[in-house]
């Protein structure tokens, strides 16, 4: 199974249900947030937020799955990435539910009152080191601007009792945030292995956390089966967004 050309496009990428422009944000439309998009639990989320919102490809992915009386809010630092975002959201079949703002997420979260059912973040990961070419690039990809105990931090701040925070990380990263969210008074209520294909251990973790303690629920998913192709489980998991599928 190849990927359609007619989804690829010189300053974005499209679905079937919406188009995400990204040639004005430092992270481009990628696996771990089409995954993660796919994967967070939406059943019984009533309020929903996405920290570090990109392209608003997250936050659309959540609207399309969700009811339609959800509202979503999704917060950028980066004033491009922003704008592009409020654009992105406001060409979607959902432009009246979901809310780009454009600022500093821990600075925002101390003035919310309202809490959130669902929160989700596709967050930094690398520590800092070498440059990359752009500031906003560099900030994107590594936890200058928000660390990972920051980023808990306001999700505490933020969530509802019932709630439910989802990210993804690398597998390392992985482990050592639960750690960290566990000493916190956090629980791990799902977790997801992601590996390449079956002759390969896994590189990415979706992992979901709760104020409440309750069922864990674990699994382990392969994006490609032994031909190359894309293998049931992943197909299942993203055939309502890939034009290919």
């Amino acid at each position: 199974m190849s990927q359609s050309k007619s989804q690829l496009r010189g300053n974005g990428f499209t679905f079937k249900r919406f188009f995400i422009a990204h040639d004005r944000c430092a992270m481009k439309v990628g696996t771990d947030s089409i995954l993660l998009g796919a994967w967070a639990p939406v059943a019984q989320a009533t309020r929903i937020l996405d920290i570090g919102t990109g392209s608003g490809l997250l936050a659309l992915m959540l609207a399309q799955r969700s009811a339609e009386t959800v509202a979503i809010d999704a917060v950028e630092l980066d004033s491009d990435a922003a704008l592009q975002a409020t654009e992105n959201a406001a060409r979607s079949p959902w432009a009246q539910r979901v809310h780009i703002h454009q600022a500093d997420i821990t600075e925002w979260a101390a003035r919310q009152e309202q809490r959130y059912s669902l929160i989700v973040s596709n967050p930094p990961y690398f520590t800092p080191g070498p440059a990359c070419a752009t500031s906003a690039r560099d900030n994107a990809r590594a936890t200058h601007t928000l660390n990972h105990e920051s980023l808990l931090h306001c999700a505490e701040m933020l969530i509802g009792e019932e709630g439910f925070f989802c990210l993804v990380l690398p597998e390392d990263e992985g482990k050592r945030f639960s750690s960290m969210a566990l000493a916190r008074g956090w629980h791990l209520r799902f977790r997801n292995d992601v590996a390449e294909n079956s002759t390969r251990l896994p590189h990415r973790v979706l992992l979901g956390f709760s104020p409440a303690a309750g069922e864990v629920l674990e699994e382990r998913m392969v994006i490609r089966g032994p031909d190359g192709r894309y293998s049931p489980a992943f197909c299942s998991l993203t055939q309502d967004f890939y034009l290919f599928m």
